[in-house]
């Protein structure tokens, strides 16, 4: 039973039933242990080592008629060591000891190096209604209140297990499933399961429930969770260290100088194909770079040296691609064209805007699903020709051929 009627039973008042639960004696206003003196929150007690002295203490109930008392919190949750996300006992008695000197909530977080939210819930949640906040208590209490392994909302045959299942099986996907449970049962908090559940639910072994169902159920087919890689762990794309776009010198990137070209290949059918383009960033003069033979690391290197090397050096400032694995070889050719070349963040075409708007117009000439290799040099010379003679609204209706063009009169 609860204390209060526990109290109420053995004829006691509330304040001495809880006195007697922990362990204490009350002297002079503070509640102590009996045997040593000790504040409350010094030593964990339990009932079994209340002495029979502790005045006003009800008479002893026969062991047969006792009722078990109710068990403390294991010694082994207490000293489990936990996430560093959790207050630890020492940060407990730190901030009671704070506490006690009148210390803000907001100096307490900063001595810790914790939120203020952090430390007004703990002090919400784990103080002690007659005692306020004692660190012991509060740790005993938040181990206590700390989520245990349960079954899952699956795991169990019933409504909603059946219904996930039904929409599983009609290929629905979980995230799809757990929104639609809000919609169809509104009023009903019990058929309420995230999709995380369901995922857990076919996955994990453990968590069980729709193991059968895992072939038909997602659209993938995976019997297992595939593990996503945190960006910073990849494997390096290449042998040469890359440079990435966020190391590019400012004048790169607000077109302010001239010669820092963009780079990309549009390839053909089912990828046998391709041709280079650059593109230069301040006055959109495409280049296209004949690639007969394929679209390797050497192949591209050889084609981008080549027609690099046409052009001044006061135009030859940088290159900026994305990662694919024709620029394997990104240094050989940065070095024989003295030209640094920089690299796009992964799936982040629009870090070179110029190039993929530049693709696009050259879909025109050279549709998808077609062989680029029946193209050859005098095509692609004609091609860029026509797009360079184009006026251009970015360019104040200048065509990129006049652009490049005062520029080489102005060297």
């Amino acid at each position: 039973m609860g204390r209060k009627e526990a109290a109420t039973t053995a004829g006691a008042s509330r304040k001495s039933a809880y006195l007697w639960d922990n362990g204490l004696v009350q002297v002079n206003g503070r509640a102590v242990r009996p045997d040593t003196g000790d504040p409350a929150y010094k030593r964990e007690m339990t009932t079994d080592s209340l002495p029979s002295s502790v005045p006003g203490a009800a008479p002893a109930v026969p062991a047969a008629a006792a009722e078990p008392a109710p068990a403390p919190v294991a010694l082994a949750l207490l000293e489990q060591p936990v996430s560093a996300r959790y207050l630890s006992l020492p940060e407990r008695e730190r901030i009671a000891d704070l506490r006690s000197q009148g210390t803000s909530m907001q100096a307490i977080g900063r001595a810790l190096g914790r939120s203020v939210g952090t430390i007004s819930r703990e002090i919400k949640r784990n103080s002690h209604a007659v005692l306020g906040y004692q660190p012991y208590g509060a740790h005993r209490a938040a181990t206590a209140a700390r989520a245990r392994p349960k079954d899952s909302k699956l795991a169990a045959a019933g409504e909603l297990h059946d219904w996930v299942k039904t929409k599983l099986l009609t290929h629905w996907s979980p995230e799809q499933i757990s929104r639609s449970l809000i919609k169809e049962f509104p009023d009903d908090p019990e058929m309420r399961v995230s999709h995380e559940t369901i995922y857990q639910a076919l996955y994990l072994q453990a968590r069980g429930g729709l193991k059968r169902e895992v072939k038909e159920a997602l659209r993938t087919g995976r019997t297992r969770r595939k593990k996503h890689r945190n960006p910073e762990e990849r494997t390096p794309r290449f042998r040469d260290p890359m440079i990435n776009i966020s190391e590019r010198p400012p004048e790169v990137e607000d077109r302010a100088v001239p010669g820092h070209w963009e780079g990309d290949l549009i390839t053909g059918a089912h990828n046998q194909s391709a041709i280079a383009t650059l593109v230069e960033r301040t006055t959109r003069y495409v280049m296209l770079v004949h690639l007969p033979v394929d679209h390797t690391a050497v192949s591209v290197r050889d084609g981008l040296i080549e027609t690099m090397g046409k052009l001044p050096a006061h135009l030859r400032g940088s290159l900026t691609w994305d990662q694919g694995v024709e620029m394997a070889l990104h240094r050989a050719f940065g070095i024989a064209t003295d030209m640094d070349v920089y690299f796009c963040d992964p799936a982040s075409p629009w870090q070179r805007g110029s190039n993929e708007n530049t693709n696009g117009l050259l879909r025109q000439y050279f549709p998808k699903s077609t062989n680029l290799n029946a193209y050859g040099p005098e095509d692609l010379e004609h091609v860029a020709q026509e797009l360079n003679a184009r006026p251009r609204k970015t360019l104040d209706w200048d065509t990129p051929a006049e652009r490049l063009r005062d520029l080489l009169e102005a060297s």
